[in-house]
């Protein structure tokens, strides 16, 4: 061999140790970065009125008084409003005319049947006389509970001619306009109760045991981006959707100041455990193929697979539990890859 050849080699030789292992595949290494977390669930849901209650009234009638519009807050027991009640009002003049009536007759009756309970007792008056003022007595009080209760209907009836609010509400719908007729039962208004929400969600089942009725959770607005942290699980339904076989959750997310808006959408996060080390990664670093995995990289560029349990899914990133120590993982691993093997930076 010249010189000249000697040194050649030697310089590729230099090269190649400086380049690393001949055919060694470059890839993409970036930082796992250490973390404390625990297990969470993501999942989103629709947020809803913890009380939604369309109203209408008992009768039909003229509606002639609308008392409250859109968007008003209304009280417990405040009126919303209320039908023509000329014809009521004479109803009710008449019953009470009538119980009227129907005592007068009933104080002289139970009078004439006391002065002849005296005298027969002084043998003026017959048994059969007695009995028949004692039975004129008793109808006579008949006549007056009948009337009693006609009054009472019709009171009943005139009441129903006003509608007041259930619960403290928000009014989501109301007439515009008043004269029209509505019938028996028609919806006129429509309450939300908007503080607090209910936000439904589904879970896995075997998540289930680790949801219990009080645990805090985070709720964030998907459109808003509106958040709170103290959103608290209000039931775990003990029987899950028909269709998807995940388990029904209610959340109760607080509203007082309205930042959240009913019938939109929501997501939850619930942790599942203590917080435990973990590490996170971009969401790209994350392989699936053959269980959720990652390729650490060593110093010395050796390639290592390691299982990982997911705790948490970010936009971009993945937080993950290791069974072994993991500083620097490839990104965007390809099935070309094999465990023991060597890569280079690229």
């Amino acid at each position: 061999m010249t010189r000249l050849a000697a040194v050649f080699v030697t310089l590729s030789a230099v090269t190649a140790l400086a380049e690393g292992p001949v055919n060694a595949p470059k890839v993409r290494i970036v930082a796992a970065r250490p973390v404390t977390a625990s297990t969470r669930e993501a999942v989103t849901g629709q947020l809803g009125p913890s009380r939604l209650l369309p109203l209408g009234f008992e009768v039909g009638g003229r509606l002639t008084v609308s008392k409250v519009s859109k968007g008003d807050l209304v009280k417990n027991g405040q009126t919303l409003g209320n039908l023509d009640t000329e014809i009521i009002n004479a109803q009710v003049a008449q019953a009470e005319a009538g119980l009227l009536a129907a005592e007068a007759g009933a104080a002289l009756a139970l009078d004439v049947a006391s002065r002849n309970e005296k005298l027969k007792a002084e043998g003026s008056v017959s048994d059969l006389q007695f009995k028949q003022t004692d039975a004129q007595a008793k109808a006579a009080r008949a006549q007056v509970a009948q009337a009693q209760a006609g009054v009472a209907q019709a009171r009943a009836g005139q009441r129903r001619h006003f509608l007041s609010a259930p619960f403290a509400a928000t009014v989501v719908d109301a007439p515009d306009n008043t004269g029209g007729m509505v019938g028996p039962g028609m919806p006129v208004f429509i309450l939300m109760q908007l503080d607090p929400l209910i936000l439904k969600v589904t879970v896995p089942e075997k998540v289930r045991e680790s949801i219990k009725a009080g645990l805090k959770v985070r709720v964030e607005a998907t459109g808003s981006g509106a958040a709170t942290d103290d959103a608290v699980v209000k039931v775990v339904l003990p029987s899950a959707d028909p269709q998807t076989r995940r388990v029904p959750l209610e959340i109760t997310v607080p509203n007082t100041d309205g930042r959240f808006v009913a019938n939109t959408l929501a997501r939850v996060t619930i942790s599942l455990g203590e917080p435990k080390a973990a590490v996170m990664i971009p969401s790209t670093a994350l392989g699936t193929s053959g269980g959720e995995h990652v390729f650490s990289v060593d110093e010395s560029g050796s390639l290592r697979r390691v299982p990982v349990k997911v705790m948490e899914r970010g936009n971009t990133t993945v937080t993950v539990t290791t069974s072994t120590p993991v500083t620097q993982v490839v990104d965007y691993p390809t099935s070309a890859l094999v465990d023991g093997s060597k890569v280079t930076q690229r």
